[in-house]
C-alpha cells in the first residue's frame, strides 16, 4: 500500500493531572450522573443494531475489481497481512527493549499497562477478526487501535480517495435510489391512510453499515483520514460517518472511551462545529468549543456539565498533544438537507476551563488553535464563493478577464480569470451553447425518436411513453438528479407534450451553474464552479462541431483540436452501481449503443466543457444523451458530477487513453 503509520503517535509531553482539574469542578458543580457515551448507531427505527460493518480494508478489495487504470493493485492477502503487520508493530511501539524481547515468548507481555502512552487493548484473536465472517461480528464495539496515517505516496493518495468517492457514490445513489421508491410507495398508498417518510440519509447508512461498506471501522485514525480532502462538503450528517471522519451520528465529540483505553484515558479524534451551544465562539482559526451535556431537549443549557466523556476526552487530547479533526455544520440553502457539513483540518487542543455560560450553569470550554501549513478552510471557501456570487465584496479580486465568456448564450454568465499571466486564449473561440450535428443526423427518423412523443400534459409520469423509451423508469429524480448512469438516456423531445420543467427534461435546459475558467499553474486552464454541486447534478454539455469518420481524418491533418467521444472512460456506469449493496445488481445495458465513431472538432467553436482537466480520479462523468433526434450513433455528451463539489475546487474528466498516433490525450487544453 506505500502506507507508512507512525508509531511515535504520542510524544513525551508533560502529562497534566486529572485530578486537580476534576476536583476544582466537583466542588462548584453538584454532582450528577454520568452522561451516557455516544450511542454508535444510526438512530433509525429500520436501522438493524445488531449489525457490525467488515473493515475497511475488506472494503478496498472490493473496490479494487474495477479500479481505475493506473493505481496499485492490491490483492486480498496483501492487505491483510499489511493489516496485521501494521498492528504488530503498533502493539510493540511502546514497549522498552526487554519487553519487546519477551514479546517473542509471550505476546501480552509487551504491553506496559501503567505506561502513560495510549495503546489498545489486547483482544483474543485480534488478527483473526479481520477475516472473520461478517455475521460473527455483530455488536462487536469500534476499534480501539489508534493510528496515524502519513507519508502517503502519490498512487496511495488516489487509490484512496478513489476509494472515499466510491463509498460516497455508494451513499448518494442509495439515498436518491430510497427516496424514489419511497415517493412510489406514498403515491401507491390510499390518500387517506398515508405513510410516513423514509429519511433516504438514515435508511442508506444503516443498509451500508448492515452490508460492511462504513471506512475506517477497523482502526481509529488520529490525524487527516486517507482520500478525504480539506473542503469535502457533506449534506448530510450520516455521511461522515460513513466515510469515517465523525463516528458518530448525534454527538459533537468522537473519542475513544475509556473502557478501550489500557490506562483508562479516553482520548477525542474529531469535533463538529454547528452551534449547538450558545457558549460556543468560532472565529475561524481559533475556536471556543463548549464541551458536551447538561442541555434539555429544546438544546438549552438546563445543567451543569462535568469533565467526562467526551469533555475528559479533549481535556486528555490536550494533555497528550493530540490533534483533533474538525467538521463545520450550518444552514445553507439550496442543500438537500438544509445544512451543509464540511471538513476544515487538523486542530489542537490548547487550552481548557470551566466557566459560568449564559445560562448560568457551569460549562467546560476548549480552546482549539488550526495547525498551520494546511489548505484554506472550506468553510472560508463556501463564504467567500457566496460573496462572490451574490456581489457582497467592495472590491472584485483583480484577474477577471470576462464577465461572461458566453456572450449570454448561456442562462448564466461564464466568468474567465487570469490572474497568472496575459494569456486571454479562451476569448479567441465563439462560444458554443450545444453541439452542431451533420445534417443527415436529424434525417434518421422522427425527431423526438420513435415516431413521436409522449402526451403528459402536466409532466411526464411513470408508464408515458418516454419512461417505457428509458426501460420503463426515469433516469432522474423530482429534483432533476440522475438516478443511475445508462448507456443511453433518452430525454423529452419536440414532439412530447410535456412542459420545459418535465422531470425528463435535464440536460437539453442548459447551464445552471455559475461556472469560472481560470488560468491553473498545474493544468493550464482549468474549470471551477461558484455554487456547490450537489452529486448527480448536471453541469454541461460538451459541445463541438460533429465531424464524420472521414470528415475527422482530413481535419486531423490540418492540425485542429479534435476531441474523441470512444476514448472517454464510461464512468456513467460507476454512478447508481448498487452490486453493493443488491445481490441481484446487473448493470444498465438497455438501450444498445453502437461504437461513437465521429469526432469533435472545438478549434474554432467551443464551451465551457473544452476547459475541463483530465484526472483518474474525477469528479464528473459523460452520459449520452438524445433528446432532438433518434440517431443513436450521435448521441450529446452531457456532463454530470460524480460527487458533491464545493465552490472553487476544479472539474475534471477522465478523458481515457492517449492518443494512437501523438502519444497525448485528447484535451483541446
Amino acid at each position: 500500500m506505500g502506507t507508512f503509520i507512525d508509531l511515535n503517535l504520542y510524544p513525551d509531553s508533560p502529562v497534566r493531572d486529572t485530578a486537580d482539574v476534576t476536583t476544582a469542578l466537583t466542588l462548584t458543580i453538584p454532582k450528577l450522573e454520568p452522561k451516557e457515551e455516544p450511542i454508535d448507531d444510526v438512530p433509525h427505527p429500520l436501522h438493524d443494531n445488531s449489525t457490525n460493518p467488515s473493515p475497511n480494508f475488506s472494503i478496498i478489495t472490493q473496490f479494487d475489481q474495477s479500479e481505475p487504470a493506473g493505481q496499485p493493485a492490491v490483492s486480498e492477502n496483501d492487505v491483510y497481512s499489511e493489516f496485521n503487520r501494521i498492528s504488530e508493530m503498533f502493539r510493540t511501539a511502546f514497549s522498552d527493549k526487554t519487553e519487546k524481547q519477551d514479546c517473542e515468548k509471550n505476546q501480552d507481555s509487551a504491553i506496559d499497562l501503567n505506561s502513560l502512552a495510549i495503546v489498545p487493548v489486547p483482544e483474543e484473536n485480534h488478527n483473526s477478526a479481520v477475516v472473520a465472517d461478517p455475521s460473527r461480528r455483530r455488536n462487536q464495539p469500534r476499534s480501539s487501535e489508534l493510528v496515524r496515517v502519513t507519508n502517503l505516496a502519490i498512487e496511495d493518495e488516489r487509490y484512496f480517495r478513489d476509494v472515499v468517492r466510491k463509498t460516497r457514490m455508494i451513499y448518494d445513489s442509495l439515498r436518491v435510489f430510497v427516496s424514489m421508491e419511497d415517493e412510489k410507495r406514498r403515491n401507491n398508498t390510499n390518500s387517506f391512510d398515508r405513510l410516513p417518510r423514509v429519511r433516504g440519509d438514515l435508511r442508506s447508512a444503516s443498509v451500508m453499515k448492515d452490508r460492511g461498506l462504513w471506512l475506517n471501522r477497523d482502526k481509529r485514525i488520529v490525524g487527516a483520514i486517507p482520500g478525504v480532502y480539506i473542503g469535502d462538503i457533506f449534506f448530510f450528517r450520516m455521511e461522515i460517518c460513513v466515510v469515517g471522519m465523525h463516528g458518530v451520528p448525534q454527538a459533537g465529540i468522537d473519542y475513544l472511551t475509556s473502557s478501550r483505553s489500557s490506562n483508562g484515558d479516553p482520548i477525542a479524534t474529531s469535533i463538529v462545529v454547528s452551534g449547538g451551544y450558545e457558549d460556543d465562539q468560532d472565529s475561524g482559526d481559533v475556536i471556543i468549543y463548549t464541551g458536551h451535556g447538561g442541555q434539555d431537549k429544546y438544546n438549552r443549557q438546563a445543567d451543569h456539565q462535568r469533565l467526562e466523556g467526551g469533555n475528559l476526552a479533549m481535556e486528555r487530547s490536550m494533555s497528550y498533544g493530540i490533534e483533533v479533526r474538525v467538521v463545520r455544520g450550518f444552514r445553507y440553502e439550496g442543500s438537500p438537507s438544509g445544512k451543509v457539513y464540511v471538513y476544515d483540518g487538523l486542530y489542537k487542543v490548547v487550552d481548557s476551563w470551566l466557566e459560568a455560560g449564559k445560562s448560568g450553569f457551569g460549562v467546560i470550554k476548549f480552546k482549539l488553535v488550526r495547525m498551520e501549513n494546511q489548505p484554506e478552510m472550506g468553510s472560508s471557501v463556501l463564504k467567500y464563493a457566496a460573496s462572490l456570487r451574490n456581489g457582497q465584496l467592495q472590491v472584485r479580486p483583480g484577474g477577471y478577464v470576462s464577465m461572461d465568456m458566453s456572450m449570454r448564450k448561456e442562462h448564466v454568465p461564464v466568468f474567465l480569470f487570469n490572474d497568472i499571466d496575459d494569456n486571454v486564449e479562451p476569448m479567441f473561440y465563439e462560444y458554443l451553447p450545444s453541439s452542431v450535428f451533420p445534417p443527415f443526423v436529424y434525417q434518421f427518423g422522427a425527431r423526438g425518436g420513435g415516431g413521436g412523443g409522449c402526451d403528459c400534459v402536466s409532466g411526464c409520469v411513470d408508464n408515458c411513453f418516454c419512461a417505457k423509451r428509458n426501460g420503463g423508469e426515469f433516469a432522474y429524480d423530482q429534483n432533476g438528479l440522475l438516478v443511475r448512469g445508462k448507456p443511453l438516456i433518452f430525454e423529452c423531445g419536440p414532439h412530447c407534450s410535456c412542459p420545459p420543467n418535465c422531470r425528463n427534461r435535464v440536460s437539453q435546459n442548459g447551464v445552471k451553474n455559475r461556472f469560472e475558467v481560470f488560468r491553473s499553474r498545474e493544468t493550464g486552464w482549468g474549470v471551477r464552479s461558484l455554487d456547490l454541486i450537489q452529486a448527480g447534478s448536471f453541469i454541461c454539455e460538451y459541445t463541438g462541431v460533429i465531424l464524420t469518420r472521414e470528415q475527422a481524418q482530413l481535419f486531423s491533418m490540418n492540425g485542429d483540436n479534435l476531441i474523441y467521444p470512444n476514448r472517454f472512460v464510461e464512468r456513467w456506469a460507476e454512478w447508481g452501481d448498487l452490486s453493493q449493496i443488491f445481490s441481484d445488481y446487473v448493470r444498465a445495458s438497455y438501450p444498445s449503443v453502437p461504437p461513437l465513431d465521429f469526432a469533435m472538432d472545438v478549434s474554432r467553436m467551443r464551451n465551457v466543457a473544452c476547459y475541463l482537466s483530465h484526472s483518474l480520479c474525477p469528479n464528473v462523468l459523460v452520459q449520452l444523451v438524445l433528446y432532438d433526434h433518434s440517431n443513436y450513433a450521435f448521441p450529446h455528451l452531457m456532463l454530470f458530477a460524480m460527487e458533491n463539489i464545493p465552490p472553487m475546487r476544479e472539474l475534471s474528466l477522465d478523458y481515457g487513453e492517449a492518443d494512437e498516433w501523438t502519444g497525448k490525450l485528447s484535451i483541446c487544453n
